[in-house]
């Protein structure tokens, strides 16, 4: 498989300290050493193995803002976003480590008891466990208030019985936050899957792209967990909190976004360099030129507006709406601009060896999880 050409770090404005340039060049060798080599066998199998999530836990690649008491590096969020770009520019999907250490994670720290975060977070940060969220359903989709999987109080257990789908991490996964409506409505519980009776996975889902990323369903079947696995003290406090760490999920979502549009741009000028056709190279035609300069422009317009949403969230003033703006404008430009970089490799674009053909693959579900862009839009209608 043709590596991808590496790109020109684009200007930020992003206050970035020594700590996290160390942190992208330790991210870069892992990426490229010990993932990107692998890419095709995990493909095939639907998922990374254990053993590379323990391997990012021995360098301190997982849960960057758990705090040191809770076994983590106690990093801020320019950490985490310094690792989500180099694995997406690295074209690694799988393992979906952000999901683990930046949506999974901040669930426990945010909302756990002084007794689930000392036990779960150090596994996590190690990456002895692998965690999962379990929201969507297979008659639900991203309306959530049409759940129907329910944990059932009996004494000092809830019992689950439901199904859930298009879970990343689900195969793997030794920790799940499951959403759940109880009798005061839906509430979220840590799920411990290991030697859980009545708890089962289906087989990795066969989907269009993103294949090493491992996504299944779960089935609950009368499955007891303890009481003290409810998250937050209180039954039905489950909606307010998905939908706080929903504005969070989504700016993560236009992280991505943005490096991967850069990615693909860099690939293609690249390509498009060393690549002749009738007699010069296809960067010197004219519709080559034009099309890579609005690509350019819109990534550094899409990359303008994700930091200043990654400033207002480290401020803590980021709201739902802009996160929405963010994660439907950014995941649209993401779609299109790859697609016109596909073009530009002609028939080779169409070709798995390339680069850009998995980053066309890949990129189509970022319109529609973490709610689709419908959803986005409907938000943002609302709040006229």
């Amino acid at each position: 498989m043709t590596a991808p050409a590496p790109s020109r770090w684009p200007a930020t404005s992003l206050p970035y300290g020594d700590e996290h340039s160390l942190l992208r060049e330790t991210a870069q060798r892992f990426f490229a050493t010990e993932c990107a080599p692998h890419r095709e066998a995990w493909d095939k199998a639907g998922m990374a193995p254990r053993s590379i999530w323990r391997k990012a836990g021995e360098l301190g690649l997982l849960c960057s803002r758990v705090p040191e008491e809770y076994g983590g590096p106690g990093g801020d969020m320019l950490h985490s976003i310094v690792l989500l770009e180099e694995q997406t520019k690295a074209g690694v999907v799988g393992p979906m480590l952000s999901l683990h250490s930046d949506v999974v994670a901040p669930y426990i720290l945010n909302y756990g008891s002084e007794a689930q975060k000392s036990r779960i977070l150090p596994r996590m940060a190690s990456g002895e466990w692998i965690g999962a969220v379990a929201m969507s359903e297979p008659g639900g989709g991203s309306d959530l208030r049409a759940m129907i999987t329910r944990a059932t109080r009996r004494g000092d257990s809830y019992i689950l019985r439901g199904a859930k789908t298009f879970i990343s991490n689900g195969a793997n996964a030794d920790i799940i936050v499951l959403a759940a409506q109880t009798e005061s409505a839906i509430s979220l519980f840590l799920v411990e899957t290991g030697g859980l009776q009545g708890f089962s996975r289906g087989a990795p889902l066969d989907k269009a792209g993103q294949w090493s990323a491992d996504t299944t369903e779960l089935f609950f079947e009368d499955a007891a967990i303890p009481a003290s696995a409810l998250l937050g003290g209180a039954e039905g406090r489950g909606f307010a909190q998905l939908s706080e760490r929903l504005a969070e999920e989504r700016l993560l979502t236009g992280v991505v976004a943005v490096a991967a549009m850069e990615q693909a741009i860099a690939d293609t000028i690249a390509y498009t360099r060393d690549r002749r056709a009738f007699g010069r190279a296809v960067l010197d035609f004219q519709n080559t030129r034009f099309r890579l300069a609005e690509a350019r422009t819109e990534a550094i317009v899409c990359r303008t507006f994700m930091e200043r949403c990654v400033r207002k969230f480290m401020n803590g003033k980021l709201d739902a709406v802009e996160a929405a703006m963010l994660k439907w404008w950014s995941t649209e430009k993401q779609n299109k601009i790859i697609d016109d970089c596909l073009q530009l490799h002609g028939g080779y674009g169409y070709m798995l060896e390339y680069p850009i053909a998995r980053a066309w693959l890949d990129a189509r579900v970022a319109t529609v999880y973490g709610g689709a862009n419908e959803i986005m839009k409907e938000i943002i209608g609302r709040s006229l």
